[in-house]
């Protein structure tokens, strides 16, 4: 199942499909007793995707059958024991996906000729993803990070792997030589190269960045002046070969840090816009200057949902059952607001106050 939604991944799924694109959207839970029903509840929006592919006259018997195998292989590989909370999955002629998300998304099918990426969107947003790059002198280890955890990845030429005749980087650490490692040319080369990689990586998928490793590691990267040099440092060896929890437990102070200082700048952002009447609050604001392209800044609280129904002018309460009623458009509006080149934050539950959930920052 898929985790890390880059630009490039996003663009692809946008492509425009031979019809029909099936997105097949349904929650999951992550602990019992809730996820017990999530398998039974899969099974059954994947046969009504099948139900809509038999009844629709414009697609043809040949593509009906494609397209019902490849949801029946994209249900194969979905493995519900690492469940979050929302799933979506993609099938169009020809190939599929399988997306794992850590939001909720509502229970929807939709055949189209593009995938339906909205929630992924958001729920990328709502990550707030980064890399952590860890350091030793044989080998050099990308993870990413979001919200709750990291998982090592590999892209870009990661992980960088170098063997050397009679190398034991732990022998060398508990005989206290090291730091004389780090001196020889040869691993200089070796993290300049990995820090040319990570330069790389970020022009495609630019997010904050950690750099994990030994004191001596972490200063020869700040001599060779890359991108590496404007990461934040975490001063802990032996993650290169080390878990993800590790790597979480190492990175998770600076990342919480970062994430309060983060959330008090767009408090100090909203203040600053109702004094000057750029503010805008409430889904139906919001959606409204959102549409409009106005919204420079967004703030939504982590766990907001709304149910509403547009009415030609405004957005009204709704219920889940009611006709044309959108249960996502908290996350229409974030990718709305990320198309228009606006920032998006997720705040804490409660961080908005009587903005009710939703609060932006208006261009004009």
């Amino acid at each position: 199942m898929e985790h890390a939604l880059s630009p490039a991944t996003l663009s692809e799924l946008r492509r425009p499909r031979p019809y029909p694109a099936v997105s097949v959207l349904t929650p999951t839970h992550r602990r019992e007793p809730d996820n017990a029903q999530d398998r039974v509840r899969l099974r059954n929006v994947v046969a009504e995707a099948k139900k809509q592919l038999e009844a629709d006259p414009s697609v043809t018997r040949d593509r009906r059958a494609d397209v019902a195998g490849q949801l029946d292989r994209a249900l194969a590989e979905v493995d519900l024991t690492h469940a979050e909370d929302g799933l979506v999955i993609f099938a169009a002629p020809g190939e599929h996906q399988v997306w794992s998300l850590g939001r909720p998304v509502p229970e929807r099918v939709v055949l189209s000729d593009t995938f339906l990426t909205r929630n992924l969107v958001s729920a990328q947003a709502a990550e707030r993803p980064f890399w952590v790059l860890s350091l030793s002198p044989d080998r050099v280890t990308l993870w990413n990070g979001g919200a709750d955890r990291v998982a090592e990845v590999r892209t870009g030429g990661f992980p960088l792997v170098r063997s050397r005749e009679n190398f034991d980087a732990e022998r060398m650490e508990r005989i206290g030589d090291l730091p004389s490692t780090y001196r020889d040319e040869d691993t200089r080369r070796f993290l300049r190269d990995a820090d040319a990689a990570m330069a790389r990586l970020l022009r495609q998928d630019p997010r904050p960045l950690y750099v994990t490793g030994e004191e001596a590691a972490l200063s020869l990267l700040d001599e060779s002046g890359g991108v590496a040099r404007e990461a934040l440092h975490v001063r802990h060896g032996g993650l290169a070969q080390g878990s993800a929890e590790a790597v979480w437990q190492a990175v998770r102070p600076l990342h919480d840090a970062q994430t309060r200082r983060d959330t008090a700048a767009v408090g100090r952002e909203l203040d600053t816009a109702r004094g000057q009447r750029t503010f805008a609050a409430g889904v139906d604001e919001v959606w409204r200057s959102a549409r409009e392209g106005r919204v420079r800044l967004l703030a939504v609280e982590e766990n907001y949902r709304v149910t509403v129904r547009d009415d030609g002018d405004h957005l009204i309460p709704a219920g889940g059952g009611d006709l044309d009623s959108r249960e996502d458009i908290v996350d229409e509006i974030v990718e709305q607001c990320l198309e228009t080149g606006a920032e998006v934050h997720f705040v804490p539950d409660g961080a908005l106050g009587d903005a009710h959930g939703i609060a932006g920052v208006l261009r004009y």
